[in-house]
């Protein structure tokens, strides 16, 4: 396979990579303050579509909408996010959400059926956008700090990985908090992802071990135990992902070359 970005080579750290959710394009983003998209085709060249350069802005993250119509891009060191209208071919700097005050917005999670925008903000909040609107509609918190959060695939349940190993469900629609538990043998969370089935739910830590708990122990109880923790990371575990099929989970670690593995 060719490499997608052969047309466009970042000039710097690239920080995301994603398929469109229904065309035959990929996107990457990076340090080098663009948002590049490529058609992908099979073993030939793959044209580059567009890109787009966001005025002394490092990309932290970048997402497709659900739809694919928007793309949200995060900063590393701001307060304010872009939309890009791909259907207008416009960029929408969002200034401020009203509500929200937070000196940096960079993480963020996209809900599966499209409605909502979460950012995960510093001090443990965690805050709730209506997709539509880009507005606030409500602002939850952990004790703690927040590393990551995941939503189900029914968008009804957001699942939110604290600093200290623990993780709160919340429910969507009430905002209000229906469980927590701790991750086994967790020093520091780092991420977290649920199955497309609902089945499963997995937790990277700091030490590099990726705990997998069935859906069902996670909300009745307070110490779970995993059904297999995968201890073939030595670094710091920072993604962890499930394929659609929920047959394969990806588990991986920035913090040194080729450390993904395949479970």
């Amino acid at each position: 396979c060719p490499p997608a970005n052969q047309e466009r080579f970042a000039n710097g750290k690239l920080v995301t990579v994603q398929f469109h959710p229904s065309a035959q394009v990929v996107m990457t983003a990076g340090h080098d303050r663009s948002v590049s998209l490529f058609q992908v085709k099979s073993f030939s060249l793959n044209p580059k579509i567009q890109s787009i350069y966001l005025e002394s802005f490092p990309i932290y993250k970048a997402r497709f909408s659900v739809d694919g119509e928007q793309v949200i891009a995060t900063g590393t060191h701001h307060s304010m996010f872009f939309v890009y209208d791909m259907v207008a071919g416009t960029v929408i700097p969002i200034p401020k959400v009203r509500g929200v005050e937070e000196k940096f917005l960079r993480n963020f999670e996209l809900s599966p059926d499209g409605s909502f925008m979460l950012l995960i903000g510093t001090s443990g909040y965690l805050h709730l956008l209506s997709m539509k609107t880009k507005e606030l509609i409500s602002t939850m918190k952990v004790n703690g700090r927040c590393t990551a959060s995941a939503f189900t695939p029914d968008s009804s349940k957001i699942y939110s990985y604290s600093k200290e190993g623990e993780v709160f469900i919340w429910d969507v629609r009430s905002r209000r908090c229906l469980h927590k538990f701790e991750d086994e043998g967790s020093l520091e969370g780092k991420c977290i992802a649920v199955s497309r089935n609902n089945q499963y739910v997995a937790c990277g830590s700091s030490s590099g071990v990726v705990n997998l708990y069935t859906t069902d122990a996670c909300l009745k109880e307070n110490h779970p135990k995993p059904v297999k923790a995968i201890m073939n990371l030595v670094t710091s575990a920072t993604c962890v992902t499930f394929n659609p099929t929920t047959e394969i989970l990806a588990v991986a670690s920035r913090d040194t070359d080729e450390a993904v593995k395949l479970v």
